[in-house]
C-alpha cells in the first residue's frame, strides 16, 4: 500500500507539473519572424504613412490599445463592428470621438495579402500604438506579441473604462484590478501628453470653481470651452505632437485638464513618482515602454483561444 499511495502521489506531482508546463502561453517579441517576417514593418510604414496626413490619429490609435485591454483583455474587440442585436465597444459613448478604426483596417488588409490568417487584429493594434508613440519622438521598444481575437464586443463592457472624472483611490482600485500597480498607472497617465481632450470632459472643472485649477490657466480655458460648447482643447499646451515627459510638469503646475490627471498628485507618494518623472526624460521613456508592454499583456488569448481575424471588423 506505502508503495501503491506513493506512486499514487508521483503521478499526482507529474501531473502538477505538466499542468504547469501547459500554462497559457506567454506572448513573445519576434512572434511573427517566421511566419511573417515582415509584419511589424507593414505596420510601421502604414502607421508612419497616415500620420503624415493626420498627425492627431496617433494618439486615437494609443487610447484604442488602452481600451482594449481594459475590456475583455487585449483581444481586438473593440475593433469589431456593431451587429443587428448587439451594440459593440467601439460604439460605446466613451469611444465615440476615437478614431484610427480605418487605419487598422488598411494595416490588416496589407497583412492578409502579404501573410494570410496569420497576424492577429489584436496584435496590430499592439504594434501601431508601439509605432505612433514613436513617430511622435518616444524610444523604440519591442511589443511581445501572439494574441489571437476575441469575438465578443460589448458595449455595456465599457464601463469598466476609467472616467476623467475618477479620483486617486477609483483609479488605483481599477487599475490593481487589471493586475497593474499605481505606479503603472501613474506612468501610463503620461499617454496624456499627446492628444486633445472635449471640453465636456473638464468642464466640470471650469465652472465649479475647482480648487486644484490654476486659477489663471482656467481662465484660458474658459475662453476656449465656453458654456454649452464640446470644443478640443490639447492635454500638453507646450508640446501636444510630442512624446514627452511635459505633462507631468502640467500636472505639477496644476494645469492638467482631467481630474484624474491632477489627482496624480494628490498624496506625498504619488505626487513624488510625478516629480521623478517630470524631472527625467529617459526615466519616463523607460518606465512607459514597461508598462505599456505589462498592459499588453492583459487578459490576452493565445495558443489555440479565439481566432485570427480575416477582417478586424467582423468575426471569422
Amino acid at each position: 500500500m506505502a508503495l501503491g499511495g506513493g506512486v499514487v502521489l508521483l503521478a499526482f506531482v507529474v501531473a502538477l507539473c505538466l499542468c504547469a508546463t501547459r500554462a497559457e502561453p506567454q506572448l513573445e517579441a519576434g512572434f511573427y519572424s517566421y511566419s511573417c517576417p515582415a509584419a511589424e514593418l507593414i505596420v510601421k510604414e502604414e502607421v508612419e504613412k497616415v500620420l503624415q496626413d493626420d498627425p492627431g490619429v496617433g494618439a486615437d490609435l494609443l487610447r484604442m490599445h488602452f481600451h482594449d485591454c481594459f475590456v475583455r483583455g487585449c483581444d481586438g474587440s473593440i475593433l469589431l463592428n456593431s451587429t443587428k442585436g448587439n451594440t459593440a465597444e467601439k460604439d460605446a459613448q466613451i469611444n465615440a470621438d476615437l478614431e484610427g478604426f480605418d487605419v487598422i483596417d488598411t494595416i490588416k488588409e496589407k497583412l492578409e495579402a502579404a501573410c494570410k490568417g496569420v497576424v492577429s487584429c489584436a496584435d496590430i493594434l499592439a504594434f501601431a500604438s508601439r509605432d505612433s508613440i514613436v513617430h511622435y519622438g518616444g524610444v523604440p521598444y519591442k511589443v511581445p506579441s501572439g494574441r489571437r481575437d476575441g469575438r465578443v464586443s460589448i458595449a455595456a463592457d465599457t464601463s469598466i473604462l476609467p472616467s476623467p472624472k475618477l479620483g486617486l483611490s477609483e483609479l488605483t482600485k481599477l487599475f490593481i484590478s487589471k493586475g497593474l500597480s499605481q505606479n503603472d498607472m501613474i506612468t501610463l497617465s503620461g499617454a496624456h501628453t499627446v492628444g486633445i481632450a472635449h471640453c465636456d470632459a473638464f468642464s466640470n472643472r471650469l465652472y465649479n470653481g475647482d480648487p486644484t485649477l490654476d486659477p489663471n490657466y482656467a481662465a484660458y480655458l474658459k475662453t476656449q470651452c465656453p458654456p454649452g460648447s464640446n470644443n478640443t482643447v490639447s492635454m500638453d499646451p507646450k508640446t501636444p505632437r510630442k512624446f514627452d515627459n511635459l505633462y507631468y510638469r502640467v500636472i505639477l503646475k496644476n494645469q492638467a485638464l482631467f481630474t484624474s490627471d491632477q489627482t496624480l498628485v494628490s498624496t506625498q507618494g504619488t505626487a513624488t513618482q510625478v516629480k521623478r518623472l517630470a524631472e527625467s526624460y529617459n526615466r519616463f521613456q523607460k518606465k512607459f515602454a514597461d508598462a505599456i508592454v505589462k498592459m499588453g499583456a492583459i487578459e490576452v488569448l493565445t495558443g489555440s483561444e479565439g481566432e485570427i481575424r480575416a477582417d478586424c471588423k467582423l468575426v471569422n
